[in-house]
């Protein structure tokens, strides 16, 4: 990592800071440079799963009853 000094928008930082429970402004300012890098799939990649598959037993999750 390097040290860099910027400008930031404090009341931004705060909030960032509360919502995810950071007790830093270094901590807030690295997790929202990553959420902005992050690129959602486009729709021909999410079309492209189609038909890829599915392990599993429906039925066996609808009887299932973590509360009991």
């Amino acid at each position: 990592m390097a040290r860099t000094n910027i400008d930031i928008d404090e009341e931004a930082c705060a909030l960032v800071m509360a919502q995810h429970g950071f007790s830093t402004k270094r901590q807030a300012v690295n997790y929202a440079l990553r959420k902005a890098i992050i690129v959602p799939m486009t729709i021909e990649e999410a079309k492209a799963m189609r038909g890829t598959g599915w392990d599993g037993d429906l039925d066996e999750m609808r009887r299932f009853e973590p509360w009991s």
